[in-house]
């Protein structure tokens, strides 16, 4: 039987099952599902710059932001609260649209 040992979205059990494979599976503390967020934030931040076609890329985006949500959650706070603070942030210091890539500043 492989090992995975990481955290999986939650239908995944089901899937498994479905496909007449048996599992074995662990509920994590809050200490140990934030630290494994941050792993598997990691790791498709990772499979995103890997992405070649646009749909994969898409594909990636969209599970970086349901990772973003669970953090945002686990932090007292919701999707929507970051992005009220990305807005106020692309409002006081702008986005990243103009491809701005800063060299050096005199001292």
């Amino acid at each position: 039987m492989p090992t995975y040992n990481k955290l999986v979205r939650d239908l995944i059990p089901n899937i498994i099952e479905q496909s007449g494979k048996g599992y074995k599976i662990e509920v994590l503390s809050e200490k140990e599902y934030i630290n494994e967020l941050q792993k598997k934030l990691q790791e498709e931040v990772d499979e995103y710059r890997e992405a070649i076609e646009g749909q994969d890329a898409i594909e990636e985006l969209a599970d970086i932001l349901e990772l973003m949500k669970a953090l945002a959650e686990k932090h007292g706070s919701s999707i929507d609260e970051v992005e009220k603070v990305r807005k106020e942030k692309a409002e006081k210091r702008g986005a990243f649209n103009n491809k701005v890539f800063l060299v050096e500043v005199e001292d």
